[in-house]
């Protein structure tokens, strides 16, 4: 059994929320087994409707009228007890009946009966619907296992983690033997990556050929997926899908739109790079003009790199016999897109809605720019020994007019403070989280009207 964060946040919605909710996320990473689960420990009758294996329930759900009908047809689906007040009831493959997103107002408010859903390539088919039942449905975004998550199921030990998280929250070095072993855990991170399967693969057998068949059973799925889509567009999709290795091992990570064809212009594929993004396949981080907050107000929308959803899929996809030479630290592979493949994983699955980077002609490249506490933190990915070279960093630093407090530097080095700068081991993504804002309230004063 996988240990899974999602976990904990289904837990706390549900003891606070009388709505539904909706998991999203790209296929293989384990929503319906996380779902399942939380059934199990947490409701005494668990209910699933999956509209794949019986698409007998679409029909039956497309023409209800209210919720005492659907009720209705779905105890006429199943044998077991709706319990008032302990059933839950999960519609899963959602997207072959939207119908049930926005009845979804009414079955809560009939109040009964708890509800969840989800469901493959969401964002892709559900795009319309997601702003329907307005307060009566959550959606949370789910990913691949994360760095922490995959300590967790090969058994790194609780108080080893416990211990990095304060060594990078007092910014002290590690102690060299863990340090060193973390490192030969992340390699491992690097070729398994945080698909379900693969990570349950691994443990089985340690045996790295299943876990890479694994991988490419999960890449025809998607494959598949967009084979199924829109034929006039489902070429573009799959050539974009293709390139993403290929773009990442050049030398900016730049997605360059001319390398599909030379007479290819953004404008052409935008929608296609917006399929892979909403199907959950592939991460996009965006340019911005200048390193300042907002970001997402200095974003360029056409100029970006795609990295893979996960870097065990992305490994897969390059030439065989890497995943040994990543195992055995080899300094002739080009770690750069790999590593920074992890880092925007991280940072998406801790939180970060949308990721950046800053290029200037000028100034030069930093790999990712994210706002951190109502501050702008600069992220260097630096996979080589010169990790504190770092000219476009400096170049930020002091400039006045961004006024940048303090940069991480992600390398394979022990953690150390310089200036302004935090050098930390890759490993150390795993703390880079999010804030969680306390509500913002204001009381304003009308008694001398």
């Amino acid at each position: 059994m996988l240990k899974r964060k999602i976990s904990n946040y289904i837990e706390r919605f549900y003891e606070v929320n009388k709505g539904a909710l909706l998991l999203s996320g790209a296929r293989q990473i384990g929503k319906t087994y996380s779902i399942r689960q939380f059934a199990k420990e947490h409701f005494k009758s668990f209910i699933e409707i999956n509209f794949v294996e019986n698409p007998k329930a679409v029909e039956i759900f497309t023409n209800a009228t209210n919720s005492s009908d659907i009720l209705l047809r779905l105890s006429a689906l199943t044998d077991k007890p709706l319990i008032k007040g302990n059933t839950l009831i999960f519609f899963d493959e959602v997207q072959l009946c939207p119908e049930i997103v926005t009845a979804i107002k009414f079955l809560v408010e009939d109040g009964r009966y708890r509800y969840i859903l989800s469901g493959s390539l969401l964002g892709v088919e559900l795009n319309n619907l997601r702003s329907v039942p307005v307060g009566y449905m959550g959606i949370k975004e789910m990913y691949p296992l994360d760095l922490e998550e995959f300590m967790w199921a090969i058994g790194v030990n609780d108080n080893v983690i416990t211990s990095l998280k304060s060594a990078w929250e007092n910014k002290q070095p590690v102690d060299s033997f863990i340090h060193e072993k973390i490192m030969e855990v992340f390699r491992l991170y690097l070729i398994v990556g945080g698909m379900p399967d693969a990570v349950n693969t691994y443990k089985k057998n340690n045996n790295l050929q299943e876990v890479m068949e694994s991988q490419r059973q999960i890449i025809k799925l998607y494959r598949k997926d967009i084979s199924q889509y829109d034929s006039t567009r489902q070429l573009k999709i799959k050539e974009v899908f293709d390139l993403i290795p290929s773009e990442l091992n050049s030398k900016n990570k730049r997605f360059i739109v001319k390398r599909l064809n030379e007479k290819a212009r953004m404008e052409k594929y935008k929608d296609e790079f917006l399929w892979l993004k909403d199907a959950g396949v592939a991460l996009p981080v965006y340019n911005v003009e200048e390193p300042k907050s907002p970001l997402k107000l200095a974003s360029l929308r056409n100029l970006f790199k795609l990295f893979s959803n996960d870097v065990g899929l992305l490994a897969c996809q390059y030439a065989d016999g890497i995943q040994l030479k990543i195992l055995n630290g080899d300094t002739g592979i080009n770690y750069g897109s790999i590593y920074e493949n992890v880092v925007a994983q991280e940072l998406l699955a801790h939180g970060f809605d949308e990721l950046y980077y800053y290029n200037s002609k000028k100034t030069g490249e930093l790999d990712f720019v994210v706002e951190l506490n109502g501050e702008v933190l600069p992220i260097e990915v630096k996979s080589g020994k010169d990790y504190a070279r770092h000219r476009a960093l400096n170049n930020v630093l002091d400039c006045p007019d961004y006024n940048i407090k303090e940069a991480v530097v992600l390398c394979n080095d022990n953690i150390s403070e310089v200036n302004k700068v935090i050098y930390a081991p890759i490993y150390m993504t795993m703390f880079l989280h999010k804030e969680q804002t306390d509500p913002i309230t204001f009381n304003l004063d009308l008694s001398g009207l």
